[in-house]
């Protein structure tokens, strides 16, 4: 695949035969070039387990203290009492058989859907179409829920629900190129703990293989894990 020359220029300040400490790999992503806009920051971490196994599966949510610097839109599904109090918390579209209809017919203009329990007899009905777009409400990710203003308020301050692809990846926004570094550490010391708590009972051997940070438009900064992971402790 061509690269643009923005990228090729970035690529060659990048040493990928090294591994950054966290800080300096936060100092070098800032050093180079930024596209015309807000570039999202991402995190990724190769794991050493198979999620082709159920007992392997590593899925959980955080909650970023500094947020990803995206504006979520969130949808309640709600009756009745819980109707008015996702309205309240600031939830953008509240409903039920008429946000059923509406996505259904092809609109899924939101970022967030969360559902009171006695709703998700309705809300089954959208599996195949909100399912593929990882917001299908579920109870492990806390979206199904009575506590519908708590749901509402953490999707809004930066709650993300990470799992594990097939490759044995997980891949989570951390924030903006325009929060500072500290922000930005923060964020992926938060991510990386949780990460570390999501580690299945099965695995065996080297749970996390590769650390690496990246913006929209630059290439990936390899982080030293081992440093990384001392910080938790």
């Amino acid at each position: 695949m061509k690269r643009g020359k923005m990228y090729r220029e970035a690529t060659e300040q990048v040493d990928r035969t090294n591994y950054y400490l966290l800080d300096d790999g936060l100092e070098l992503m800032q050093k180079i070039p930024s596209a015309k806009f807000d570039e999202s920051v991402e995190c990724a971490v190769r794991l050493g387990v198979d999620p082709r196994h159920a007992d392997q599966m590593v899925r959980s949510t955080v909650v970023l203290p500094h947020g990803t610097g995206r504006t979520v839109k969130v949808l309640v599904f709600a009756k009745g009492e819980y109707e008015k109090i996702a309205r309240d918390a600031g939830a953008d579209y509240v409903g039920a058989e008429d946000l059923t209809k509406k996505i259904q017919d092809g609109w899924v203009d939101f970022d967030v859907a969360i559902a009171t329990p006695d709703m998700m007899k309705l809300v089954s009905r959208l599996g195949k179409i909100l399912g593929p777009r990882g917001v299908m409400p579920s109870p492990k990710s806390g979206t199904v829920t009575v506590d519908v203003a708590q749901a509402v308020h953490d999707a809004k301050a930066g709650k993300i629900e990470f799992r594990v692809d097939k490759t044995g990846n997980v891949q989570v926004p951390v924030g903006k190129k325009s929060f500072d570094n500290i922000r930005l550490k923060e964020n992926i010391l938060t991510l990386m703990d949780a990460v570390m708590k999501a580690k299945p009972a099965s695995s065996k051997g080297t749970y996390v293989k590769s650390i690496t940070i990246s913006s929209t438009m630059s290439p990936g900064i390899k982080i030293d894990k081992t440093a990384l992971l001392q910080s938790l402790v």
